[in-house]
């Protein structure tokens, strides 16, 4: 039985709805922009700055709880309706931002509404998308949809936001981010957006070859892989949070520290393409490896550099780290476990990247509550990076889909 691929969409049409969705997901519209509302929030309402930003706990922990269920779902369903139904939800709950009162049941009601929508129009999904659609240059056009899609909505975002809170206040700029969305980004992704879907005889299969979760889950790749990344993004991002007071307890200034998450921030998105196109030109895992040591040096940069040039450069080091760590995560998946259930494996892998993002700063200053010192922690995510360099170089080679199968069945 002949098996070809449906008409309906294109390559570069698809990777531009993903990017594009991308630039307008959680990452872009909440997070980047937290800072610009977290004073005033505290300021409208008289609330503490740890309250407002508890919202961010409930995003970490919504979105671990949720992603492995959706990315089950897409599996099934597909992820297009998922996607555009997340986008729409994501876009109204961030306009309800808008119409707090001064309750913070009622502010946290809303970021936890707005946490599903968003998990249901998150990076992995999309990423499911993109998987679904190449399989030559795969990691470039992952890298590109994540990597590019977050970095530039991290950047005109805030800048939006900015400039209309700036002219009608803070509600304002909740209303303007959802408008665009809303008026901008779900046209161009209802238009353009498409699942791939195989067509078998005279019946249509959404889906191709690939493990189970469950099955997945059976093999040492898939727990090397989600300890390893796990690790190295968990520890790598409370870094990033915390740049500006680790450079100030130095006796640095607010303004260099500011420029250094800036440089950090920027090739985190920008690295991301680059691991992907490495990563199609180099066949095996262990190219992840040197990313995870550049990261490394970064942090001796980071707490011992005297000079902005070497703490710049530092910067720009774990940003190699953390973009290497996201633009690896869904090209592993695919090449070791197929895109059959991607949406699925993905989700569980997610889950537990979020989790780790969600509890490193704490401990980060938990540390520096008890040594007074950021450096007892910092050491302590140095050697989470070189653990899970190790673990990395434990995984196989990249094999056909063959003996990908075949090593599956040797394991039962």
């Amino acid at each position: 039985m002949s098996v070809n691929l449906s008409p309906r969409g294109s390559k570069g049409g698809v990777l531009f709805a993903c990017t594009l969705g991308n630039s307008v997901s959680v990452t872009p519209a909440v997070h980047a922009v937290f800072g610009l509302f977290l004073v005033l929030l505290t300021e409208a309402f008289g609330w503490s700055r740890a309250s407002v930003s508890g919202v961010l706990g409930i995003l970490a922990l919504v979105g671990a709880v949720t992603y492995p269920l959706i990315g089950r779902h897409i599996d099934k369903a597909g992820a297009r309706t998922t996607l555009l139904v997340g986008t729409l939800g994501l876009a109204l709950s961030i306009a309800a931002l808008a119409l707090t009162n001064g309750s913070l049941v009622q502010f946290y009601a809303t970021f936890t509404v707005l946490a599903v929508f968003g998990a249901m129009a998150g990076t992995p999904i999309f990423q499911k998308v993109i998987a679904d659609w190449f399989d030559e240059n795969r990691g470039t056009a992952l890298g590109i949809s994540a990597g590019g899609g977050c970095g530039i909505g991290s950047v005109l975002l805030p800048v939006m936001a900015a400039v209309l809170v700036q002219g009608w206040g803070w509600r304002a700029g909740y209303l303007g981010i959802a408008a665009f969305i809303l008026a901008v980004a779900l046209p161009l992704l209802f238009v353009l957006l498409r699942d791939r879907v195989v067509v078998a005889g005279a019946g249509a299969v959404a889906g191709r070859d690939g493990m189970t979760l469950g099955e997945a889950a059976q093999t040492p790749m898939f727990w090397l892989i989600l300890i390893a990344l796990a690790a190295g993004a968990g520890g790598t991002t409370a870094v990033f949070s915390h740049v500006v007071p680790i450079l100030s307890d130095r006796g640095f200034s607010v303004a260099t520290g500011t420029a250094v998450v800036s440089v950090f921030a920027l090739v985190t998105s920008g690295w991301q393409i680059a691991t992907g196109r490495i990563m199609d030109k180099i066949p095996t895992p262990r190219v992840a490896v040197p990313m995870y040591l550049m990261a490394v040096l970064g942090l001796v940069l980071l707490e011992t550099a005297q000079g902005m040039p070497l703490l710049i450069l530092g910067g720009a080091l774990l940003g190699v780290g953390l973009g290497g760590q996201f633009g690896a995560l869904p090209y592993f998946i695919a090449r070791y476990f197929g895109t059959r259930h991607f949406g699925s494996v993905i989700g569980a892998m997610y889950s537990a990247v979020i989790a780790a993002q969600g509890t490193t700063p704490i401990l980060l200053d938990l540390v520096f509550d008890a040594r007074h010192s950021y450096r007892p922690a910092l050491v302590g995510v140095g050697a989470a990076l070189l653990a899970g360099a190790l673990l990395l170089m434990l995984l196989p080679r990249y094999g056909r889909e063959t003996e990908r199968e075949a090593l599956f069945a040797v394991g039962h």
